[in-house]
């Protein structure tokens, strides 16, 4: 499917939400509560009369939704004054479900959900709608789900970063001719085709022309160790003749360098990921990964909030949407916040830093803090 027919942006698609002003947002801080309990927030100066109840996936497919996601949805909603409830899934399909129609037995208003499967995600937004709660995919979008909105980001960009950032990384290397293989995300999250897609189309001219051969696609599942069987079976199945990996993400990234370090190839074959993880800023600084996606949570967070306000206090959401997204299942656009991700390298993981996203003091540790002085990480 063509991007055009996934994401219809107002405005020139890439272009940032920060400099159009609609998700402008300062540094927050906040200390998340326990992952493995729900989180109540609302403190804030100005109360709104209605509660957001956030269901989390997990603490396994990336660091992101404890150590980023929480804290800055915590920090946004206290902010607005918007009482919250924020709980973990755990990645527990049953326990998802108790959480949803706990939340919304507890009378949210506005139930927002990372979906662990489409098809537990839908059953919880179907039972949303049926209580007459309105509903926001967070992050990922639920097929067959029928969502109010959906906020997120450009997650086609987001693999379009990754595809041009491993041409880069190849360029860099010297190497026009590649052998390149993609591990993906999940087949069962959204996000992992629309990633695909973004990476799939940076790579088709090179691929198309034969200057790079597809030599491996399989899926990592989210997970380290899934992710580096799956390229250790590719490279076997290649001869060890691999030039460049297309990781969907951090955690995966992690599970590839570490056979590659088996195999003594890390540092050699450009390895791409996503999420600004402390490991993956590490494997970047250290030469082991070529570039993360960085994704600042802070302005999810608050496009979340201001959409959760307005819809608890009944205005009008239209200058909120900045464009709508298909949902394939039902064959409808669901309005949508969709954010701008960054491509990061050594030379710019102090931006990460500066923006209170990730902390110096974690990354910069034994065999990378000669890396972090070399690129001026602190």
């Amino acid at each position: 499917m063509e991007v055009e027919g996934m994401v219809r942006n107002k405005g020139a698609r890439y272009a940032s939400l920060v400099a159009a002003g609609v998700l402008a947002f300062g540094a927050l801080t906040a200390c998340g509560s326990d992952s493995e309990g729900g989180g109540d927030g609302g403190d804030g100066g100005n109360e709104s009369a209605g509660k957001v109840g956030v269901i989390l996936p997990d603490e396994v497919s990336s660091p992101r939704w404890e150590n980023n996601d929480r804290p800055s949805l915590e920090a946004a909603f206290d902010e607005a004054g918007v009482d919250s409830i924020i709980d973990n899934a755990g990645g527990d399909v049953a326990k998802f479900g108790t959480i949803c129609d706990s939340m919304i037995n507890e009378g949210v208003t506005v139930l927002m959900i990372v979906n662990l499967d489409p098809e537990s995600g839908a059953a919880c937004l179907n039972k949303a709608a049926e209580a007459g709660v309105q509903s926001i995919d967070y992050d990922r979008l639920t097929p067959g789900g029928g969502a109010s909105f959906y906020v997120s980001f450009d997650n086609v960009a987001v693999g379009g970063l990754m595809g041009t950032g491993l041409i880069d990384c190849l360029d860099a290397a010297g190497k026009t001719k590649a052998n390149i293989v993609y591990v993906n995300g999940a087949p069962t999250d959204n996000n992992a085709s629309l990633f695909k897609q973004g990476y799939e189309e940076a790579l088709a001219e090179k691929i198309d022309s034969g200057d790079y051969t597809l030599v491996g696609d399989q899926t990592g599942e989210w997970d380290a160790t899934v992710a580096g069987d799956a390229y250790e079976q590719m490279y076997t199945q290649n001869d060890g003749k691999i030039d460049g990996v297309v990781s969907a993400n951090d955690t995966m990234a992690g599970g590839i360098i570490a056979r590659m370090k088996d195999n003594g190839t890390a540092g050699t074959v450009p390895v791409t990921g996503q999420d600004a993880s402390t490991e993956g800023l590490q494997n970047v600084l250290a030469g082991y990964q070529c570039g993360t996606v960085y994704k600042n949570t802070d302005l999810e967070a608050k496009a979340a909030s201001d959409l959760a306000i307005a819809l608890i206090n009944g205005d009008d959401t239209a200058s909120l949407v900045t464009g709508e997204v298909e949902d394939t299942e039902l064959g409808t656009m669901v309005p949508s916040v969709l954010a701008t991700p960054v491509w990061v390298t050594a030379d710019t993981v102090q931006s990460v830093i500066d923006d209170g996203f990730a902390n110096a003091a974690d990354i910069c540790v034994d065999e990378f803090a000669d890396a972090c002085t070399e690129y001026g990480v602190q």
